[in-house]
Formats: C-alpha cells, structure tokens, sequence
C-alpha cells in the first residue's frame, strides 16, 4: 500500500521531482514544506506515515526539524542531502533521521530507502516497547518492596507474609501488585486497609 508522505526542501525542483517519482511509485504526497519551521508544522496538520527532510533548509535544518517531529509525532523520516560527509551522515544517525539519499535522488533508490526506513522505525518502536516494560517492572518492584517493608513495620508481618498479602490481595481484587502497594503507601495507616491473612482469605 502507498504511503501517505510528507516532502520538506526549499528548492521547488527537488520537491516537484521527488513527489512525481514517489507518486509513479503508488505513495500520495499529502504536504510539502519550503523550510524545517514549516515542515513541523505540515507534518502536525497532516499526520504523514513518512517524511523526506533536506538537511540545509532556512528556519530549522532538516536535523532539528526531525527531532521536533519525533517528539511529537515518531514517524521514519528520511534526510535528503548534498553532502556525504561523515559529519552530516553522523549526525543523521545520532538522532532521529533513520536512513538518508544523497541528491540528486534517483528514483531506482527510493523504494529500497523507503523500506529500510520502515524497518529501522518498526525496530526502534519494538525496542522503546520493551524498554517501556522494563522500567515499569522495576518501577513495579520497588513500588511493592516499599509497601513490604510498610507491613513489616506497622502491621508486624514477616517479610514472606507481606509478599503474599500484597500478592493474594491483587489476586482477590482482580488489580494488579502495583495498585495495591501504591494503596499501602498512600494509606494514613496500614490498618486501616489490611485484610485478613491471605491464608485464611
């Protein structure tokens, strides 16, 4: 399926020879921008799936644009540039920038970048997934063994117990271990909220 893309370069020939050659190759080019400033803002009133951002652009450059759209919106966004030094392509890749055609661009390398920008961007999206789930475990660890060491001061559970009454407690109140330590936490007084022994629950 064509892609919805978003083109940003402020020479008029290289946005109405890109938008010719992507829409020969099925994809609709729903905006195009003269400088970085409106890029960012064609790409907020658009919501492209993908974006071509030339390097040296007025306003904001192509690197600072894409940063801006990243935080806003995270979509593959490919650099256009004139240049294939090793400073351009290594600021490219520390920031948001996921694949990158020198100019002039040639239609026969289009479809290729555009792919490996697709998979660099599912890839990046995974791993930001997983990163998520591990800092909310461990947020989710020290969240319960706060609430543990709550029950064994006030409520004069063993270590052991106060696992299990957190644990049997999220279990009988179908919530998950993570809403029942912040309770324990937030409560004025542990007794207040503590139930029967999960033992005889």
């Amino acid at each position: 399926m064509g892609l919805r893309i978003l083109i940003a370069d402020d020479e008029a020939i290289i946005r109405l020879g890109l938008r010719a050659m992507l829409i020969d190759l099925g994809h609709q080019v729903v905006a195009t921008a003269r400088d970085g400033q409106q890029a960012v803002e064609m790409a907020r009133e658009h919501k492209p799936d993908l974006a071509f951002l030339d390097v040296k652009m007025p306003r904001k450059d192509g690197l600072e644009a894409a940063a801006e759209m990243s935080q806003e919106r995270p979509i593959p966004i490919i650099l256009l540039t004139a240049y294939s030094d090793a400073q351009t392509i290594n600021r490219a890749r520390e920031g948001d920038v996921l694949a990158y055609l020198v100019k002039p661009v040639k239609e026969s390398d289009l479809a290729p970048t555009i792919a490996m920008a697709q998979a660099r961007f599912a890839e990046k999206v995974a791993l930001g997934g997983e990163h998520d789930a591990l800092v909310e475990a461990d947020q989710t660890r020290a969240l319960v063994d706060q609430a543990k060491a709550r029950l064994m001061a006030e409520a004069g559970m063993a270590e052991p117990d106060a696992y299990k009454y957190i644990h049997f407690t999220s279990r009988r109140e179908r919530r998950t271990m993570r809403q029942i330590a912040e309770r324990i936490l937030q409560a004025p007084s542990v007794a207040e909220i503590v139930m029967p022994s999960p033992d005889r629950a």
